[in-house]
Order: C-alpha cells, then sequence, then structure tokens
C-alpha cells in the first residue's frame, strides 16, 4: 500500500495521523559517516540484527561470542557483508571493545542474564547501546540501566522492534483516541504445542570445544556447564531462556514484546498496583525450570491486563494464537505481528489494516538516527523499562505464589514472599550495584 493510500484508509477510519515517533532515515550513508558497531552475542538474533545494521549503512568492526563456532559463523558473516569490512576484529570478551574509540555502538544480544552489566559498562565507556529485550533478570538492573544511561547521555535503544512497525503505532494511536470507549481490560495471548519431551534432560558434563563456560555464566551463579542451560544442543537454540539463572521464561521472551504495547497504548504508565500469577510445569517431559503453562494478572488503577501462555496446545482464541486485545466499552482492537483489527461489539469486523513494513531493520535506523541527533529512541530505555518490570512482578508472584503489591513511584513491594525474587546476587566482577 503505497503511503498516500495508506493514510487516506486510515484517515477514512478516523484514526488520525499516527503517533510521532523519530525520524526514520532511510539514506546509506557514505563510508566516512558510518556510525560504527560491535556485536556483543553471535548467537541466531545478534546475527540477525546484526545484518540489519550492516545492510541500513553502519560499519561493523567487531564480533564477540565465547562460544568460537557463534563467533567465527559471524565474523564470515560479517566479512561478506554489505560493507566488505574484511578487518572486522574477533574477540571473547566484551571488555576489550570498550576502549576502542573507533566503536560508536554495542549491539548487545547476549543472553539475557548479560544484558545489564554488559548495558552499563557500555553506557560508562561512552558508547550508545542497541540491547536485545528482555533488558534484565531484576527489577533493580532495570533502573541502573536508565540511571546509567541518562547519567551518560547515551542514546539506549531496547530490541522491542515492534514499536517501529508503522501498524502496530496506528493501533497504539486509536486506542489512545478514545474510539474504543474506556478500556478496562486487556489480554495477551501466546499459544503453542511443543513436543511433550520439550527440550529433553541433560546431564551435567564438559563444555564444548571453544566455549568459556565461565565466562558465559559471568554474572549468573557458577554451576557445572549443562547443555540446557547453555541453550545449543542437537538443534535447540535459546533454552537458556527456561531456566531463572538466565532470563523468565515465555513471560520475559514473549510477553514483554505484547505488554510493551499495551503500555504504550495505555499511556506510557511506570507499572502496574499489584501482580498475580498461577500456573506450572504441567507436561513437558524436560528439567527448565519456567512453567509451560501461566497465567499472569496485572492491576492498574483503572484497568487490568493479562498474559496467558500455553505451551501444550495451540487452539485459538477468536481464531488467533498471538497478539493482544484491548477491550473497550465501544469495540474491540485486535493486534499482532500482520495487522491489526477493529471489532464491534457485536462481533462483527469494523476494519481491518495490514502493513508489511519491516520493523526489525527500521528500529535499527530509528536507533542510528538518535546516536546521531542525540534525540531518545522510539523504544528507549527509560521508555521500555516498565514494560519489562511488568513481566518480571509477574515471575515474581508466580514464584512466590502470592498476590505482588507494587508501588512503581518508588519500585518497591510490601509483600514478603516477594523480597527474594525481586533481587538476586550476581557473581563478581560481573555487578551492577
Amino acid at each position: 500500500m503505497s503511503e498516500w493510500k495508506r493514510r487516506t484508509f486510515v484517515k477514512a477510519l478516523g484514526l488520525g495521523v499516527p503517533l510521532a515517533v523519530p525520524a526514520i532515515s532511510r539514506t546509506i550513508l557514505g563510508a566516512n559517516d558510518r556510525i560504527s558497531m560491535a556485536l556483543v552475542g553471535a548467537g541466531r538474533r545478534g546475527s540477525t540484527v546484526a545484518g540489519y545494521f550492516r545492510d541500513v549503512g553502519a560499519s561493523q568492526r567487531y564480533v564477540c561470542d565465547v562460544f568460537q563456532p557463534n563467533l567465527e559463523k559471524c565474523l564470515a558473516e560479517a566479512r561478506s557483508g554489505s560493507t566488505g569490512a574484511n578487518n572486522v576484529k574477533g574477540c571473547r570478551d566484551f571488555r576489550e571493545i570498550l576502549d576502542d574509540k573507533s566503536v560508536d555502538t554495542l549491539l548487545i544480544a547476549s543472553p539475557d542474564h548479560w544484558h545489564p552489566y554488559q548495558t552499563i559498562e557500555a553506557c560508562k565507556a561512552g558508547k550508545d547501546v542497541y540491547v536485545e529485550k528482555p533488558v534484565a533478570v531484576t527489577i533493580p538492573q532495570v533502573e541502573r540501566m536508565v540511571t546509567a544511561a541518562r547519567e551518560g547521555n547515551r542514546i539506549v535503544q531496547v530490541g522491542t522492534q515492534q514499536r517501529s512497525g508503522l501498524h502496530f503505532q496506528e493501533a497504539v494511536d486509536y486506542v489512545r483516541s478514545g474510539k474504543l470507549g474506556q478500556v478496562s481490560a486487556v489480554h495477551t495471548i501466546y499459544y503453542r504445542n511443543d513436543s511433550p519431551k520439550g527440550i529433553g534432560y541433560a546431564a551435567d558434563s564438559t563444555p564444548p570445544p571453544g566455549l568459556d563456560w565461565d565466562l558465559w555464566l559471568g554474572p549468573a551463579p557458577k554451576r557445572p556447564f549443562n547443555a540446557n542451560r547453555f541453550g545449543v544442543r542437537d538443534g535447540q537454540w535459546s533454552s537458556f531462556r527456561w531456566f531463572w539463572d538466565y532470563a523468565g521464561g515465555m513471560l520475559t521472551d514473549w510477553g514483554v514484546h505484547l505488554l510493551d504495547i499495551v503500555l504504550w497504548a495505555m499511556g506510557d504508565v511506570k507499572g502496574p498496583q499489584a501482580a498475580y500469577a498461577t500456573g506450572g510445569k504441567f507436561g513437558l517431559q524436560d528439567d527448565r525450570e519456567t512453567p509451560d503453562t501461566i497465567l499472569a494478572t496485572f492491576k492498574f488503577p483503572n484497568w487490568i491486563a493479562t498474559f496467558e501462555n500455553r505451551l501444550l496446545n495451540q487452539a485459538t482464541l477468536h481464531g488467533e494464537r498471538k497478539g493482544i486485545f484491548f477491550h473497550g466499552t465501544r469495540g474491540t482492537l485486535y493486534v499482532n505481528r500482520q495487522e491489526y483489527r477493529i471489532i464491534a461489539e457485536d462481533g462483527k469486523e469494523i476494519a481491518r489494516v495490514a502493513f508489511k513494513n519491516d520493523s526489525g531493520p527500521d528500529h535499527v535506523r530509528n536507533f542510528l538516527a538518535c546516536v546521531r541527533s542525540r534525540k531518545k529512541p522510539i523504544a528507549d530505555i527509560g521508555v521500555h523499562g516498565p514494560s519489562t518490570t511488568v513481566c518480571l512482578l509477574g515471575n515474581v508472584a508466580y514464584r512466590a505464589e502470592t498476590k505482588v503489591t507494587w508501588n512503581p513511584e518508588t519500585s518497591t513491594s510490601s509483600t514478603p514472599a516477594a523480597q527474594e525474587f525481586l533481587r538476586v546476587p550476581e557473581r563478581a566482577p560481573w555487578t551492577t550495584a
């Protein structure tokens, strides 16, 4: 759909002009004007986003990974990329990059438990940061990341690329316009049906050749090598997300994408007043710690939001397996990564709008434009922080098995059972406090 037709159609729906967001420059810069980038964490996601950086004109200077096969693979990609940078360097310890004045930005795509320390140290070193979600594994870490970005006057973009999707921006604008009436409930879902064996069971063993296991653990507790905790085994990737030491299961993996849009549409709220969560590991026969079924509810002053995930059944809700439902007194708006729909109270579809802009590269463009302008990016760490916080609170409520009260102004809870899950010790020397 052309831009003119798109805006005409949007105007006809009464959506108004999409939310104002920082401009995205589509200009490919000359070699002397390129912003330089270092990739930290060369797994699947890091490889993909690094490709976006190169494609939109950034110059890659480093690939950093503690696992030699990943390092070599991404080095080969970078050296054969559009920038033709045969001099891209490889390293295992990201601290080697921090003193290099030729590096402007870090793309941090390491496992989740590394995000806070690496982001904070990059800000201290004067680097701007594009950090993948979720940004942290505890709420205090989120706050320290925001502080580091503000004190260092750094641009920190979170990789919640849905914010750069045009149709997401229009859906948010519609919710904010009041045309749905009063929105008192927002429901987010992610369903699938995994193999009953899940990720299976893995015995502790010797690390594979080329892996610095102690450095991979970093701030997490010291443990023997385990293939499932590492997350690369028998075609399985990212299974580290199912262990509390390193991540937060589906709530921080997919829930953070969905709830990020919810908080944006509902006014960039700071956080809920309370969190409730129930579920369990009911069917998957493996050694994961996080639940295969969870329902989390978050209470705000005048509305509630839920995240519902099941990995044992993918029967749809209203024909959908993933996405967000905003329920208002005048109708419902549903949005996912392909489209948004406006549905009347009688169930009839009023409008359906689908857009195909590639939000991944556009999210990187927005970041690079803000590195130049010094304006805050669309997924600025300070704006995104509450989106990670709300997901972490859901996990705290699940693990504490109780309702967790929350004061978003002071970032504190009066719930005794929640305290041990709100703060997790960080292993020296990788501490953010």
